[in-house]
């Protein structure tokens, strides 16, 4: 859905091209989400197919010029307007793996959360010189990207500092796996399963 409102984002700035339209996406994106090209047509497809863009023109070697509709116009509306749902979350697969490594027999939880600190700490570092390189002031979206991945890099570190404090708490590098009680929504949990 997020590429398909980014490309809808785009064109409402000016119709223009599939290919321009991934160009300017990984552009405003820092390259930090490349799209592929097949990826851009297809959504376009499904966006025509919705009615939410449509084919202005045809061009030289079957390239298709593409504009949004007044309906794709109301979309992108409220796709600003909305808050973006984050429950349920996604599959973390740095969840998945510390998750799956309680009690697994050969697996060395603490190594586990060492390992992916050093690789968060290393690219939070590489975050940081990207955004002391970049001309940030020129471009806003690029900016907001950077700082949204650094934010996320510092809240994994900090995950995984909190879940290795609680692995010391329980006393042992590999813990026994123990059914969880399941929580039937966020209040129950007060936000955070614990």
């Amino acid at each position: 859905m997020s590429i398909g409102m980014s490309l809808l984002a785009i064109l409402e700035e000016a119709p223009t091209y599939g290919l321009r339209l991934k160009n300017e996406f990984e552009a405003r994106t820092g390259t930090m989400w490349p799209l592929n090209v097949g990826q851009v047509y297809s959504t376009l497809g499904r966006l025509e197919r919705d009615g939410l863009v449509r084919v202005l023109e045809h061009g030289s070697e079957a390239q298709k010029l593409y504009e949004i509709t007044e309906a794709g116009l109301e979309q992108l509306r409220s796709w600003f307007d909305t808050p973006t749902q984050m429950l349920p979350p996604a599959r973390d697969e740095l969840v998945l793996k510390l998750v799956m490594a309680v009690g697994h027999e050969g697996v060395n939880l603490q190594d586990v959360i060492q390992a992916e600190r050093r690789g968060a700490v290393e690219l939070l570092q590489e975050l940081t010189l990207l955004k002391r390189k970049g001309s940030l002031e020129k471009d806003l979206g690029w900016a907001l990207l950077l700082d949204s991945l650094i934010f996320q890099t510092e809240a994994r570190v900090r995950w995984l500092d909190d879940s290795e404090a609680r692995l010391h708490r329980h006393g042992a590098s590999s813990v026994p796996h123990e059914q969880p009680q399941q929580a039937t929504s966020v209040q129950e949990t007060g936000g955070v399963p614990r």
